[in-house]
């Protein structure tokens, strides 16, 4: 059992019968009264995520999870295709998990499954991502001045707003944390 004290950002609990994975939180401590933490936690099985108050101290039950790297091979039907490098075992991980990062997901990337026992729960993306452009404007000479942007559509679908001077066929490396640009790689 674990206290309102070791929450953090991606710790996951059991939480009235469901288990939760904690997306935020916030320490509070009133002038007057005791402290609490706000929560968001995300139902693992069905994605709703619902806002949650502890009192300061109260017991949580965490749950045991393991991360395992593997490689994002490819896309079937509504499944993604992973597999361990050590045993070659492949493994199929719903779409309906990965919806909000699969247009960071690129195939051959080495990314974290999240499992408690054998079922996967989540996934972590590397910190950063190297993509391919694909489709963007061409930068107009002498608009730098102001810090000018354009919107470049990458491998993977995904817009990125950039600076003028990237161009069509260059690797840009994004931040999977924020979802921004933050360097053209070479």
């Amino acid at each position: 059992m674990a206290t309102t004290a070791d929450i953090r950002t991606g710790l996951v609990i059991e939480y009235k019968g469901h288990r939760m994975k904690i997306v935020e939180f916030l320490h509070v401590k009133p002038g007057k009264g005791g402290a609490f933490v706000r929560t968001k936690l995300k139902n693992i099985v069905s994605g709703k995520v619902i806002d949650v108050t502890f009192r300061s101290g109260e017991k949580l039950s965490i749950v045991r999870v393991e991360s395992h790297s593997m490689q994002y091979l490819y896309m079937e039907n509504d499944a993604f295709v992973f597999m361990n490098n050590e045993s070659y075992e492949q493994i199929s991980v719903s779409k309906g998990l990965i919806v909000d990062q699969m247009v960071l997901l690129k195939e051959g990337v080495f990314i974290d499954l999240i499992f408690v026992g054998d079922e996967v729960i989540d996934i972590s993306l590397p910190p950063f991502v190297e993509l391919e452009v694909i489709d963007t404007e061409p930068g107009v000479r002498g608009n730098t001045a102001t810090g000018a942007s354009k919107s470049a559509k990458l491998e993977t679908g995904f817009t990125v707003n950039v600076p003028l001077f990237v161009n069509v066929r260059d690797r840009l490396k994004i931040d999977t944390r924020t979802r921004e640009y933050v360097e053209r790689v070479k």
